[in-house]
This record gives C-alpha cells, structure tokens and sequence, in this order.
C-alpha cells in the first residue's frame, strides 16, 4: 500500500524528544528516516530509563520504524560519510547543540548552493538568532519561559506538565513545517530552512493564558485539575471516588442542576446565572455539589452526567489508559519489535481509509550501519 512519504528520506542528526518525535511521524507516514547516532551509547535518550522491557520509555515511544547509523562525527572519514549521505536526501533535521550543525559544514546556508532541493530542519530550544540563541533549553526550562509553570498547579505549587510538553509542541511543529515544505517543493522545485524554536511552538499553546492575561490584566490563577475561568470544570469528589465533569453553557448548566443535582431551582440562584458568576461564587457552588455527590457513588453520578448530556470522564492513570476500552474497540493498537521483542504501540492519531502507518521495528544502536555505508558505497573502520 502506497503511503504519503514513500520515497522520501530524512536524515537527522537527533537526540532526546523533539526531533525524534518529529522524525517518527514522518516515518509512520512512509518516510525512510535514518538516525545517525554516536557509536556505542547512541542517543542519551536510550539511557534515560528501563522501564519498557529493559528499553527507554522515551526512546522506545519516538524511534520506530527507523534505521540507526552510528557515526563519529568528531572523524573526518565519517563526516565525509554522513555529507554523502545528505546528499542523497530529501530533508535534513537536526536538534544538536546552538551552532554544532553549522560547525560541521551542514547548515542550511552551507547546503544550499549544492543541495538546491534539500530541506533543512533545524530544531532549538530558542531559534536561531536572538539573545537567547546560545542558551541550553530543556524541556522543563522551556515550560518555565512560556509560563506553563505560572499557571499550572495549584496556588501554593507551581507544576511542570507531567509530559514532554515543550519537547512536544517543537517536534509536532517541525514534522507538520516539513510536510508544508515538502508541498512547495513539489511547486517549486526547490528546498527550504525551518526553524524551529522550543519557545515559540509552547508559547503557541498558551495562547488561552496569554490573552487571559492581555494588557497587563491578571492572569489566570492556578487551578490544579479545575479550569481557570469555567466552572464547575475539573474533579470532584463523589462517596467513594471522584468525577471529572465540566460545564460549558447555560444548556448544560440547567440540566446540570435538574438532573444531576435534582435541584431546578438552582439555576436560576444569582449566583450562579452565567459562568462569570460561577466562577466568581466557586466556593459556593462547590459546596452545593458536593453536598450531592457525597452521597452518591461514582458510577450514579456518571449515569446522571451522561442523562444530562454533561460531558464527563474517569481520572484514569496509566494502567487505565493501557487497559482503554475505546482504544480497544477502535483496535489501536499493534506490535512494534525492539531489540528487546516486541512491545505495543499505539497507531498515530488520524485512522486514514487510503493507507496504513508504517509501524516498524525500534533499532538497536547502529543496527544498519554497515548496510546504509555500502549503499554509499564507502567503507568505514568501525570502533569494536
């Protein structure tokens, strides 16, 4: 079966998240994506863990369906390698060190005039120029910068995501700016540099909070699980466990009251009339709930949510979301092999009726190197 990036082939220079988050995608698309990684350790991402049969969480989730080169880019014999290699290519990414690609000759200005048809994708914390462009970025000091952490939490503890957010935000804006190239190549003939910067792509994401908090009005408070500006919206506590529930308009909010808190009359109380006021009277208004939902049982209260068309669901954790029963039923998820056996991976989101995702196996550390350098024809002294 034909898939959208049969044909096209990525080289990146990737460690970490974002990058390999980006790269993967273009893999389950059909791309030949092939990692170049240092020799022995590879990617310091492997090490991060072992808690995916002995493999990294991290590594395991964004490197399937790839072919790992193991070069010593610090050899003059390898680089020479690895150049050749970018010339056969259609797309080059890259998240090294500030300035590390450009040092090496693979910058897109260095590129360019031999390569008119390469696309260059370069991922950094904060961009490629600018006062920060020399900076460290991580995951966690990113979301420090783009004020997920001043708004995430609760009043007394700022929290930090409990994912890769950054690492995130960056590497899906990467894959979908090299899908966006790739189609004004097919126009244009020509290749093109993207740069991608950590901060931007989460600053993107906060754009509730930023314009919540537009010409120097409050931000929005932090709220834990509970919405900052809807209410009720976020957890509550039933008899023997907890809902999350959230109301979004009037509609919902009379139903709300009729069906689920058997009280009509509540709807029209001063104090709660429109979701400003409910925000504004939250201690008020939770009282009244859960003076309700303390006598009920989770699965009642979720039978009167759904008769009221109130949109709710379950705080799972990671053995609920494993065990899904709407993944199950929509049949998400498949076997990918690892140099540990295989392991199961969920299908990318987005079920396509003209093509199946590649879901290939996740390499071991230079697992085709030899192959990949007899494709270019070069020989190489491997380290032992």
């Amino acid at each position: 079966m034909t898939r959208p990036l049969d044909g096209i082939t990525v080289v990146s220079l990737e460690h970490a998240i974002a990058a390999p988050f980006c790269t993967r995608q273009l893999a389950d698309l059909g791309a030949r994506v092939i990692k170049v990684e240092r020799p022995g350790a590879g990617d310091f991402a492997r090490a991060y863990d072992t808690r995916a049969r002995g493999l990294s969480s991290h590594f395991v989730w964004t490197n399937r369906s790839k072919e790992s080169l193991a070069l010593d880019l610090k050899d003059e014999a390898s680089l020479v390698a690895l150049k050749a290699l970018v010339a056969k290519a259609d797309v080059l990414v890259q998240n090294l060190a500030p300035g590390a690609a450009a040092r090496m000759g693979l910058s897109y200005e260095a590129l360019r005039e031999v390569h008119p048809r390469l696309i260059v994708c370069d991922i950094s914390g904060y961009g490629d120029d600018g006062p920060y462009r020399d900076k460290k970025a991580y995951d966690l000091l990113i979301q420090a910068e783009a004020g997920v952490l001043s708004v995430t939490g609760t009043p007394d503890t700022p929290s930090k995501a409990g994912n890769s957010m950054a690492d995130i935000a960056a590497g899906m804006y990467a894959y979908s700016s090299v899908l966006a190239a790739l189609m004004q190549r097919a126009r244009t003939g020509e290749g093109s540099h993207i740069d991608v910067s950590m901060l931007e792509s989460l600053g993107e994401w906060m754009s509730f909070p930023l314009y919540y908090a537009y010409d120097g009005a409050p931000p929005p408070p932090r709220t834990g699980a509970s919405h900052a500006s809807i209410y009720p919206y976020g957890p509550f506590a039933t008899r023997d466990g907890a809902v999350i529930l959230g109301v979004q308009n009037e509609r919902e909010w009379a139903a709300f009251c009729d069906k689920v808190l058997g009280d009509a009359q509540l709807a029209s109380d001063p104090r709660f009339q429109s979701n400003a006021r409910r925000n504004e009277n939250r201690a008020a208004l939770q009282a009244e709930i859960l003076q309700v939902f303390g006598t009920l049982a989770t699965p009642e209260v979720e039978r009167r949510l759904d008769e009221a068309q109130v949109a709710n669901a379950r705080m799972n954790d990671m053995a609920g979301l494993w065990a899904h029963p709407q993944l199950k039923a929509r049949a998400r998820w498949r076997e990918v092999e690892t140099p540990a056996g295989p392991i199961p991976a969920l299908l990318p989101p987005g079920r396509n009726s003209a093509f199946d995702y590649r879901m290939d196996a996740v390499p071991a550390v230079g697992e085709h190197t030899q192959a990949i350098l007899q494709e270019l024809g070069i020989e190489l002294e491997q380290p032992s």
